[in-house]
């Protein structure tokens, strides 16, 4: 095949450090707009971002060029710059260190992009720890619970 071509859609979640409510409303759509510039330098996509206080969620297409560990580093280091010089009170801020990344169908972008969006609903019944659990029982993901949660 003489072409590259890729069809990768990922959805990301990731916390702040030690889960600290700090992702307040009044920013909140301002951080998902530069995450979204980050990306599209990148040449991915952000395709869909939503979270609460303390953990967000991305569904973004991922260039055939792009590397999941590059992304990652760039999106969190480059957003935690960005809250610090745009947020005065939150020079302490941090995203914890690891991420959840996982893998969907493009029939399932929809369905996701939903569930993204309404966060704040789906955390009403349902903790950030239960969630992140059952991502991670649902891919099939072996884990140490003594280090998702830094």
């Amino acid at each position: 095949m003489p072409q590259s071509l890729a069809s990768a859609y990922l959805h990301i979640v990731f916390s702040t450090k030690d889960r600290a409510l700090l992702i307040r409303s009044g920013f909140q759509d301002d951080l998902y707009g530069y995450i979204g510039s980050i990306l599209r330098n990148r040449d991915c996509v952000l395709l869909s971002s939503g979270g609460t206080l303390d953990h967000v969620h991305l569904l973004v297409s991922l260039s055939r060029q792009a590397s999941i560990a590059d992304v990652l580093r760039d999106i969190k280091s480059i957003s935690s710059k960005w809250i610090h010089e745009t947020q005065p009170d939150l020079t302490t801020f941090e995203w914890q260190r690891g991420y959840g990344v996982f893998s969907i169908r493009y029939s399932g972008v929809g369905k996701l992009s939903d569930y993204i969006r309404n966060q704040a609903e789906h955390h009403r019944v349902k903790t950030f720890k239960e969630e992140l659990i059952e991502l991670l029982k649902e891919h099939d993901l072996d884990y140490d619970e003594r280090y998702l949660w830094d």
